[in-house]
């Protein structure tokens, strides 16, 4: 299996880096490192490759704080340019859709959370916020949201080198640290995958949890192996991404007000459950005057229920490692 890896840009002193394809999980390759087909993998082969990163015991709690019903996690993908200058052909007119998101939509998006007294966790490339520096003083007057990482220019994490990929989120951490005040410990990969190693360095950096997989609706433990790590995963979900669905050039486009009854439909089930709503946005989506329309109106959705628990990525997995006797090492 061969790795090329080629320089794109410069970033506050050291390269970005972009690299041909890499299966993001083991896979079985034959002598001419073509891909194997399932069918012919040996049972050795399966349990390796289905095994190295699961989900272990399930971390929802038995009651959320206060009494409440639901947890709703918030959280935005400041993506802006980065989308574009990943794969090392940006255009212009990408680019300026991407510098809408901070230009216009991000206050936009800000405002209505702010007004509500909602807090949000915001996962950002770390070149986004180099662009637009003024974007985290934005994000930080309420003083309740979180900042988190998302890549350093939104690369494409499953395809790099172990060594680069670390790299690449320790600089990450880094940036962030220094130009928020505030070092992050959460993780979302960019196009929520991982690679062979990416659950090895989150782990060895300290993060304490990830949101990237889609094995549940509740928050649980990442195993490795059949070990469990420690780590906890608050997951995603296409359904409950806005980039999918409301880009007008893509493939699932939908009207926004069909979304937000999809996005109602999936909290009111959250709500039943008593257990997690979890809403992952791109301001340079969902913050268009269109498109703002669905978050105002969810949110008064939720507002009109009892008991619900808005809180941050990071006070949820801190929440619930408690209740789940996973701090007594820390």
């Amino acid at each position: 299996m061969s790795v090329r890896a080629t320089q794109l840009l410069a970033g506050l002193g050291a390269a970005a880096l972009i690299v041909s394809c890499a299966p993001s999980v083991q896979s079985a390759r034959d002598g001419d490192d073509e891909v194997v087909p399932g069918w012919k993998w040996t049972p050795e082969q399966i349990d390796r490759t289905v095994n190295a990163v699961r989900a272990g015991r399930s971390l929802q709690p038995d009651v959320w704080p206060n009494g409440a019903r639901v947890a709703v996690l918030l959280s935005f993908d400041v993506d802006n340019e980065t989308i574009s200058l990943r794969s090392g052909e940006p255009t212009i007119g990408a680019l300026s859709q991407g510098e809408y998101g901070a230009r216009v939509a991000l206050k936009r998006v800000v405002d209505l959370i702010d007004r509500h007294e909602i807090p949000a966790s915001f996962f950002i490339p770390s070149e986004s916020l180099r662009f637009h520096p003024e974007m985290a003083d934005v994000i930080k007057r309420s003083g309740r949201h979180e900042f988190a990482v998302h890549g350093w220019i939104h690369e494409r994490n499953s395809d790099l080198p172990a060594d680069v990929e670390r790299e690449l989120v320790e600089r990450a951490i880094d940036y962030l640290t220094e130009a928020t005040g505030q070092k992050p410990v959460g993780y979302r990969a960019p196009s929520w995958n991982f690679s062979p190693n990416t659950l090895d360095i989150i782990r060895d950096l300290g993060f304490v949890y990830d949101s990237s997989l889609m094995a549940d609706d509740r928050p649980y433990e990442l195993d490795a192996h059949g070990e469990s790590t420690g780590i906890v995963e608050l997951p995603v979900e296409w359904i409950l991404d806005d980039a999918p669905l409301v880009n007008p050039r893509g493939n699932s486009y939908s009207a926004p007000r069909d979304v937000l009854t999809v996005y109602k439909d999936e909290f009111d089930v959250a709500y039943e459950e008593g257990t997690m709503f979890l809403l992952t946005m791109h301001p340079h989506y969902i913050g268009h005057r269109s498109r703002i329309v669905i978050l105002k109106e969810l949110i008064a959705h939720i507002q009109s229920k009892q008991d619900v628990w808005f809180a941050t990525h990071l006070e949820v997995a801190t929440y619930v490692k408690e209740r789940a006797g996973m701090m007594t090492s820390e």
